[in-house]
C-alpha cells in the first residue's frame, strides 16, 4: 500500500519524514539514504546495511580458495595498486 503525505524543507536544506511514512517503512533515527534528483524530482533510498553473520566463515573460504590456488598477499597487493591506476 503506497502512502502520501506532504512535507516541506528547512531553510538548512532539512526535510522531515512524517510519522506515517516512518512508521510504514519502519525508519529510525541514524537511518542513511542515497539522495538522487533530477528535473523536479527527488528521490531517497533507504540504504541497508549488509549482515555481517557469516562474515568469518566468508574469509575462511576466500583464505582457503587463496591457500587451494597460489594466491600470496603480494599477488593481491600487485592487483590492487593495478585497479587502484
Amino acid at each position: 500500500m503506497e502512502k502520501l503525505e506532504i512535507t516541506s524543507m528547512s531553510s538548512r536544506g532539512q526535510i522531515v519524514i512524517p510519522l506515517d511514512i516512518r512508521k510504514h517503512l519502519n525508519l529510525k533515527e541514524g537511518e542513511k539514504f542515497i539522495v538522487l534528483g533530477e528535473d523536479d524530482t527527488v528521490l531517497l533510498k533507504k540504504i541497508a546495511m549488509p549482515s555481517f553473520e557469516n562474515f568469518d566463515k566468508f574469509m575462511q573460504k576466500t583464505h582457503q580458495f587463496a591457500k587451494d590456488n597460489g594466491i600470496t598477499r603480494l599477488d593481491v597487493e600487485e592487483a590492487i595498486k593495478r585497479a587502484k591506476k
